[in-house]
C-alpha cells in the first residue's frame, strides 16, 4: 500500500500529533488489559505490535514479528491471525481523525473485514502493517490495510475493513477517562525519575 506511508504525508508536528493519538489508544488498551487481567489472543498481539509511524489523515504503520503463536500446522501464519491483526491495526488508524462524538474510543464495530491472502508468511518473519482510512463519515468508515515485508517488496495480504460508528456507553467513557488519568500519572511519575 504505497499510499499509506505516513512519513511522506504530513509535517513533523502533524505526524507527532497523529502518532500520539494512536499511542494513547495503545496505552489505554494496555491499561484496560492489565486492569481486567484480560489475556485473550488480541491481548498478545497488542503487546507485540511496534508502532512505527502515523499520519493525521488516518494512516498508521506497525511492525510485528510473526512467531509460532500466529502459526498454523503448515509453518506459516494462520489466516485467522491475519484477521485479528487487520481488525485491530486498521481500527487504530481512526485515532488521528477522532474527536469527541466522532469515532472516539475505538471507533465502533466491524461491519465486514475482507482479506485477500496473496502469499504465505513464514514463521519468523517480521512484517510491516500499513493501514489507511480511505473514507470516513458520521456512521461508516472504510480502512485498507496490508501486511508487507519490511522493505515493502512483498505484499502478503491486503484487507478492506468497513466499520460502523457506535456511541460508546457512558460506563466505557468513564473507564476511558480513568485510564487516561492513570496513564498520565504514570508518565508524569516516569518523567520525574
Amino acid at each position: 500500500m504505497e499510499d499509506t506511508k505516513a512519513s511522506d504525508k504530513a509535517s513533523p508536528p502533524a505526524r507527532q500529533a497523529a502518532r500520539k493519538a494512536v499511542q494513547d489508544l495503545l496505552d489505554l488498551f494496555h491499561y484496560l488489559m492489565q486492569r481486567s487481567s484480560y489475556n485473550g489472543y488480541d491481548a498478545r498481539l497488542m503487546k507485540e505490535l511496534v508502532l512505527i509511524d502515523a499520519g493525521p489523515d488516518g494512516l498508521v504503520e506497525y511492525e510485528l514479528h510473526i512467531s509460532d503463536f500466529y502459526a498454523n500446522m503448515n509453518g506459516v501464519m494462520h489466516g485467522g491471525a491475519a484477521g485479528v491483526i487487520f481488525d485491530m491495526c486498521t481500527t487504530t488508524a481512526l485515532c488521528p481523525i477522532q474527536r469527541p462524538g466522532y469515532w472516539d474510543f475505538q471507533g465502533g464495530v466491524t461491519r465486514s473485514l475482507s482479506i485477500s491472502y496473496l502469499k504465505a508468511i513464514p514463521i519468523g518473519t517480521t512484517v510491516r502493517i500499513r493501514c489507511a482510512v480511505i473514507q470516513h463519515g458520521r456512521l461508516m468508515a472504510l480502512i485498507r490495510g496490508s501486511l508487507e515485508s519490511v522493505d515493502g517488496k512483498v505484499v502478503y495480504a491486503t484487507c478492506d475493513h468497513h466499520k460502523v460508528h457506535t456511541q460508546p456507553l457512558p460506563e466505557h467513557l468513564k473507564v476511558r477517562d480513568e485510564m487516561r488519568k492513570a496513564v498520565a500519572a504514570a508518565r508524569e511519575s516516569k518523567a520525574k525519575l
